[in-house]
């Protein structure tokens, strides 16, 4: 048996196991599983580990850092900005990768306009850091938005129309609006969003966050997270097999 899977917790919202016991259906590979762990802290991790069958799992929210720790060596992606969502298994040894970079820069990159020169990230997690990684490679200064506040994130309430003239893609790294929690957002003023703007939400489901659905009533453009999910699946999919 060739096993293998994704760690967080909750895993209610993801698609990931449907989506890669299809792909195996698909590909007749009849030997191979693909399971949720949900993991209420990291250190669980230590059991499923146990399984000399686990080929190389997917991370997601909360422990796409605090997985770091168990990697025995990583990509040159992961050692810049310390977030890991993607693990190879050979021998014992976990290598660590990040499949979220490149499913989101492809993701990204056709629904860009000149206008989008300056670009609000919500959130500080390990999906922001795949975020910010693009982000800098395609040379879009970026502000963090944050409920905790540093030197380097603003609150939600510091935003107004004088951010939001200059800074036209937004997007959501955060949690809120994922199912089951489908009526929250990130708490922006809707209204002074146009059609200079561009919503990314990382979340997927559901398809349509209401912070997508805020913004697409102020005739902004809107993108889910449903492609990068696909696109990053697939780099998984390629690690595990390289």
């Amino acid at each position: 048996m060739q096993r293998f899977g994704l760690i967080g917790f909750p895993l209610s919202h993801s698609f990931s196991q449907k989506y890669f016991t299809e792909k195996f259906v698909e590909l007749g590979l009849t030997d191979y599983v693909y399971e949720n762990f949900s993991l209420e802290n990291i250190e669980e991790l230590f059991t499923v580990l146990k399984d000399p069958s686990l080929r190389g799992f997917n991370i997601t929210i909360p422990y796409k850092k605090q997985v770091i720790p168990f990697l025995s060596g990583s990509s040159d992606v992961v050692s810049k900005i310390g977030a890991c969502n993607c693990i190879q298994i050979n021998d014992g040894q976990l290598t660590g990768y990040n499949t979220d970079v490149v499913g989101f820069e492809q993701s990204l990159v056709p629904f860009l306009k000149p206008n989008h020169s300056k670009a609000l990230v919500f959130g500080t997690g390990g999906a922001s850091a795949a975020v910010v990684f693009v982000l800098e490679k395609l040379n879009i200064p970026f502000q963090f938005v944050s409920r905790s506040v540093s030197d380097k994130v603003i609150p939600y309430e510091k935003i107004d129309e004088s951010i939001l003239s200059t800074h036209h893609l937004l997007i959501n790294t955060t949690p809120l609006g994922m199912y089951p929690n489908i009526e929250e957002c990130p708490d922006i003023p809707y209204d002074l969003l146009g059609p200079q703007h561009h919503l990314y939400d990382l979340i997927y489901n559901p398809a349509q966050t209401k912070f997508l659905e805020k913004g697409a009533l102020q005739g902004a453009s809107t993108q889910n997270g449903q492609e990068m999910l696909i696109l990053q699946a697939e780099e998984s999919w390629r690690i595990w097999n390289s």
